[in-house]
């Protein structure tokens, strides 16, 4: 038996026994050439936690303000004040949106910004309060660890008394960014804020603490390496061993600037030096992910990113999840370039995943079900109706 067939015949061992990989399994696994292998692997656990349901939820994202005080090396969204396209919401004009958006019956609105050098720290708990009254039946999925970290410098108070105000005006989970790749190596070369691994862990245990569920990700595909991808789902990890508190893991795919603002600049720093990640790349990340981090019930395909096709067959590649509806996605740009659509109706979740063979089921911010529908058609109900044919 040659060194790989004696490395996949240990990982199976494992994983049968349910003894926990390593940080040497999870750079082997991305060493291997045999992706199939790989899928029914992740597939296998993905089945093990969750069984064939796929979860989705309808929600709408909105972002106050793209201004922002950091210039990170892969963000295409911050705009410095005075610039053409800059932008910052008064409360008012959130609520309108929010107004706007009762018609499609969201179940969660997701809120990130930029670091924005002179609104006030009131600002925040006072648009999330009005945005509840607005939306009360909505989840509000807002501000990542590095905004929490930044109301800190604004405010002079701690995370912990920042997030009991942001709780009582309506908070219900941070969202997970900021994470980027945790280890300082590359961290050092692609991040221009002052939240790194130290104060994102602390912040989101503070938030497990209150009794907040969070998700956590990990932004892929630029200048890391598999053992920076490795270390940083290790540390996710054990912070789930310590808390318990992540509700799910999203592999977020880097993207390069398809189209940029009205002024035509590229703000993209890496682009000239990166590649993205190939649908192969992508598919093995969301494998060894689910396979290294057996203690997450979920791993979910943000679908913007990634595409659609790339989507469903993240679905046998160890992810659970396709995020939601979305719509005006803005904090990377929407990918067009291969055919992704900005809005996705529940209908269209709905036929998404049942195409991937799978069966859908709703759910709301803290991954509590709110429906389940029926699963696919089996390949003999498919057979019996009449197929069109294209021409």
């Amino acid at each position: 038996m040659d060194d790989n067939a004696k490395f996949k015949a240990g990982i199976e061992e494992k994983l049968a026994a349910g003894e926990r990989l390593t940080f040497e399994d999870g750079v082997g696994l991305y060493e291997t050439d045999d992706l199939a292998w790989l899928g029914r692997l992740a597939h296998g656990v993905r089945t093990a936690k969750n069984g064939d349901r796929t979860m989705f939820n309808v929600n709408r994202h909105l972002n106050l303000t793209n201004v922002c005080s950091a210039s990170c090396a892969y963000c295409s969204f911050q705009r410095k004040p005075g610039e053409t396209d800059a932008y910052t919401m008064r409360v008012e004009q959130a609520v309108a949106l929010a107004e706007q958006m009762k018609g499609d019956a969201p179940t969660e609105l997701h809120i990130v910004n930029g670091l924005h050098p002179t609104l006030p720290w009131r600002y925040y708990p006072r648009v999330l309060k009005a945005l509840k009254e607005t939306l009360p039946q909505v989840n509000l999925k807002a501000f990542t660890a590095t905004e929490v970290q930044w109301f800190e410098k604004i405010s002079g108070l701690g995370a912990s008394e920042i997030l009991d105000e942001l709780i009582e005006a309506g908070l219900e989970s941070l969202t997970g960014g900021g994470a980027e790749i945790f280890d300082w190596e590359v961290r050092q070369h692609i991040v221009d804020h002052a939240c790194h691994w130290e104060d994102w862990s602390r912040i989101h245990r503070l938030a497990h603490e209150k009794g907040l569920r969070t998700p956590a990700t990990m932004l892929y595909g630029h200048i890391e390496e598999p053992r920076h991808r490795v270390d940083h789902v290790l540390r996710l990890r054990e912070l789930q061993d310590e808390t318990g508190g992540f509700a799910v893991f999203i592999p977020l795919r880097y993207q390069h600037d398809f189209h940029d603002s009205k002024d035509g600049k590229i703000r993209n720093k890496l682009q000239a030096r990166t590649t993205m990640a190939s649908p192969a790349e992508s598919l093995k990340v969301f494998a060894v992910s689910r396979l290294l981090l057996d203690n997450f019930d979920h791993v979910k395909c943000f679908w913007v990113m990634h595409g659609l096709d790339v989507a469903q067959l993240s679905l046998s590649f160890g992810a659970d999840d396709l995020d939601g509806s979305v719509v005006e996605y803005k904090i990377t740009h929407d990918a067009d370039e291969y055919g992704t659509p900005d809005k996705m109706g529940r209908e269209d979740l709905l036929e998404l995943i049942r195409d991937a063979g799978f069966q859908p089921v709703e759910r709301n911010t803290r991954y509590e079900v709110v429906r389940e529908y029926e699963g696919p058609q089996t390949i003999g109900e498919r057979r019996a109706e009449p197929q069109s044919v294209k021409f």
